[in-house]
């Protein structure tokens, strides 16, 4: 295990330079230049060669990337936009995301587990039927209207939880919800179909045969066996989450990284984008990692030599 640990770990860096390169190489060849954004309408040609030397921007992309790469690891990158460490803007906002993405998978794994499970064990009852539509809402539902409409409902009209910003448990339900029904449709389904393979396994009607109850074949027998594909998805799901947060981050004007690179795009602010989505995608990384060593425990078959 610690050997699978460690070769994962060691994957992480070449994946990580790929995502700088690719980040870099895109912000780069975008149209726009971020010294003339910085300087003003009013700058003169003088203050926005200024600006750009300042920046290093006047230099070949190869030493541009390579001063981006120093900057990332001893702390000395520096944003365009709010002339600070990069560091210090990004680390508060990926906080911030990674509490909303918890709160909100964790929506996810209930709702979509309990409807899942419903859903195998009474196929083509009612509450079937009524878990499999909800699921396919779930899915389709666009982020940004289904925000609204929670914002409608429970902040205008009844009055019970706050429209948006942060602070306490309550500013966090509404965005968990909305962020995690996506995902809790795709938890149901997955959870459905992997239920419905393992009930029909000799090991069950062998349990059942045997006159254990029912719940305890479902939850102890059906149910372990069927969470490596469900476990894989809410890993995948949560690593969505930190990056694909940035319309329910906009719906509750939450501050999180979603929101701050696509400020930090339109502001051709090279430094934080860079940085924020190299941070994530080693997030995304380590996420997998988990999931991979959740495996072991699961299912004992499973070894990692």
């Amino acid at each position: 295990m610690v050997k699978f640990i460690v070769r994962r770990l060691m994957l992480l860096i070449p994946v990580l330079i790929g995502v700088s390169v690719i980040a870099f190489l895109m912000l780069h060849l975008a149209p726009g230049d971020p010294a003339e954004l910085l300087a003003g309408l009013e700058a003169s040609a003088e203050d926005i060669a200024a600006l750009r030397t300042r920046f290093g921007l006047d230099k070949p992309l190869f030493v541009q990337y390579f001063m981006f790469l120093k900057g990332l690891f001893d702390g000395s990158l520096i944003s365009l936009k709010y002339e600070m460490p990069a560091a210090s803007v990004i680390f508060p906002r990926i906080l911030n995301t990674l509490k909303l993405a918890c709160a909100s998978i964790v929506v996810a794994v209930a709702v979509g587990m309990i409807a899942g499970i419903v859903s195998a064990v009474r196929r083509h009852s009612l509450a079937d039927y009524v878990s499999t539509t909800l699921a396919l809402l779930g899915v389709s539902m666009p982020v940004f209207w289904w925000g609204l409409i929670l914002i409608m409902i429970f902040s205008v009209y009844l009055r019970w939880l706050p429209s948006g910003g942060m602070g306490g448990l309550r500013y966090l339900v509404l965005p968990a919800i909305v962020l995690g029904t996506a995902s809790a449709g795709v938890i149901a389904r997955m959870t459905r179909s992997s239920m419905m393979e393992v009930l029909k396994q000799d090991y069950i009607t062998t349990a059942k045969a045997k006159g254990l109850p029912e719940r305890l074949v479902i939850y102890r027998h059906a149910l372990r066996n069927a969470l490596i594909p469900t476990v894989t998805v809410v890993g995948l799901e949560f690593g969505y989450m930190l990056a694909g947060a940035v319309l329910t981050e906009t719906v509750f004007s939450w501050p999180g990284v979603g929101r701050l690179i696509v400020d930090s795009i339109l502001a051709r602010d090279y430094p934080v984008v860079q940085a924020s989505l190299v941070l994530v995608a080693g997030v995304f990384v380590l996420v997998n990692l988990g999931v991979d060593v959740l495996y072991a425990f699961l299912d004992p078959r499973i070894r990692y030599d």
